[in-house]
């Protein structure tokens, strides 16, 4: 019997096999298609399944989702932008099986939780950084989905000194500043040519002046964004991790002054923000993770 786990993002779709009796096996990724996403979902699944009975089903996905309805609607897949009942269409494909959506960011906080760098904490904010913004939140050693399962989706945080449109159509958001397609776009706008988030980090790290700008608002934008969460919610320890958090010091000295800058409140003093421990695969691991704490709670 083997369990997949299934990663939908603005950038990359991945599956991932485990097996109940060898562990964790094969895993396969691919870019995403600009048409016929559940075409390219599906075959994935078929392939990494093989001839195996499949149990269960994890769906890590970029939001909003509707947790509980199995629906995806999120800005980042225009096909699905209006929603795609995600898990009815995996039920289709493995009749007989447990399917569990979440949102990526509560995945990535399920990784770090059990596998990561919150491991023994109790209240902790995860913030994935890549094309788009995403996070998940423990409370309590638990991973909280809130009312849709959307809950720790910090991407729509809005950042004071920042008025950018976001593709949610508000102004201001955290991912229309610090999100890896927002940052090309704003650097594009002002003459660079590159085309890509990983081209953007490539050109700060030598020293292209509208590279470094552009992760310059972006560390300041994260740094304020998470000093407006860790306020509500008295988190003690924040994980960054996605593409966007390998770009070094461009990023991680303007989100470090912000976090000095804004977290003045004395029970803010021990805040402390780190790199993610599971690089890219966080949202997929988070993703198996789910699927096997469904499958054991109902059997």
């Amino acid at each position: 019997m083997t369990i997949l786990a299934l990663e939908i993002g603005p950038s990359r779709f991945a599956v991932g096999r485990i097996s109940e009796t060898e562990g964790t096996q094969q895993m396969r990724v691919i870019a995403p298609p600009t048409r016929d996403v559940w075409a390219a979902c599906r075959d994935l699944l078929i392939e990494v399944a093989g001839n195996d009975r499949i149990t269960a089903v994890g769906i890590g996905a970029s939001g909003p989702i509707d947790m509980a309805a199995g629906i995806i609607a999120s800005a980042a897949i225009p096909e699905w932008r209006t929603g795609f009942a995600i898990a009815a269409a995996v039920r289709e494909v493995f009749p007989h099986c447990v399917v569990m959506l979440a949102l990526d960011g509560a995945c990535h906080a399920m990784a770090e939780s059990n596998l990561g760098s919150t491991r023994g904490e109790l209240d902790t904010l995860t913030v994935h950084v890549s094309a788009r913004v995403t996070g998940g939140l423990t409370v309590g050693g638990l991973t909280v989905v809130g009312r849709t399962g959307n809950a720790g989706h910090i991407g729509h945080v809005l950042v004071p000194g920042f008025d950018d449109i976001c593709e949610c159509g508000g102004h201001g958001c955290l991912e229309a500043v610090a999100g890896g397609t927002a940052m090309v776009r704003w650097s594009r706008a002002r003459g660079w040519g590159g085309s890509s988030e990983s081209a953007l980090i490539d050109a700060a790290e030598a020293g292209d002046p509208t590279a470094l700008a552009a992760l310059e608002r972006a560390g300041t934008a994260l740094g304020r964004a998470i000093v407006s969460v860790a306020a509500v919610l008295d988190v003690g320890l924040v994980v960054v991790g996605g593409t966007v958090a390998d770009a070094g010091s461009a990023l991680w000295s303007p989100l470090g002054r912000a976090i000095s800058d804004r977290a003045r409140l004395g029970f803010l003093s021990g805040l402390r923000v780190v790199r993610s421990e599971l690089g890219e695969d966080a949202i997929l691991v988070g993703a198996g993770l789910i699927a096997v704490a469904v499958k054991a709670s109902s059997q």
